[in-house]
């Protein structure tokens, strides 16, 4: 097995992004097609994946903002998106299910933290289940609160990274 390579999305990558965020989000917190589309051809910079072997595994996409309100849901369809903006907002961190424990969500973590700091990015900030704030504590995230955010019907935990 060749190493992961982490790199720009494509549009050719929308179906393989949908089909991993589908099979790993819950009903409703999973973005659609059209937006995962949308997210690649507005901002790729922000919408890396992890290639293994050729194939899309894993992706983690993101917005930029000059004022982050974690809780806008608009956010999600890049209203308000400003590329040059400072502050990075992910919107999904996704692994293929059948690649799931075996490191690459911390590979990709660390990898796109490093992308965005030669971007010249101040904060990276993110929502996250409960069961996720550990976890993301570890990578160097704070916990900010809990989320006013309800997507998807999910109770939610804002972090932030300083850079």
């Amino acid at each position: 097995m060749n190493e992961p390579i982490f790199r720009n999305a494509i549009p050719a990558d929308t179906m393989r992004c949908y089909r991993i965020e589908a099979s790993a989000y819950e009903g409703e917190e999973g973005a659609t097609r059209e937006k995962i589309a949308t997210r690649i051809e507005q901002y790729p910079q922000g919408f890396r994946v992890l290639e293994l072997d050729k194939q899309v595994i894993g992706f983690i996409n993101s917005g930029c903002a000059h004022e982050v309100a974690m809780s806008d849901e608009s956010f999600k369809e890049l209203e308000g998106h400003d590329a040059k903006a400072p502050n990075v907002v992910i919107m999904s961190v996704v692994i293929d299910p059948a690649y799931q424990g075996m490191g690459y969500a911390s590979k990709m973590m660390r990898a796109f933290v490093e992308h965005m700091k030669a971007l010249g990015k101040q904060t990276v900030h993110l929502m996250c289940k409960e069961r996720h704030v550990e976890l993301y504590k570890r990578m160097g995230y704070r916990y900010v609160k809990p989320s006013d955010s309800d997507h998807g019907g999910m109770t939610w935990h804002e972090m932030v990274m300083d850079l």
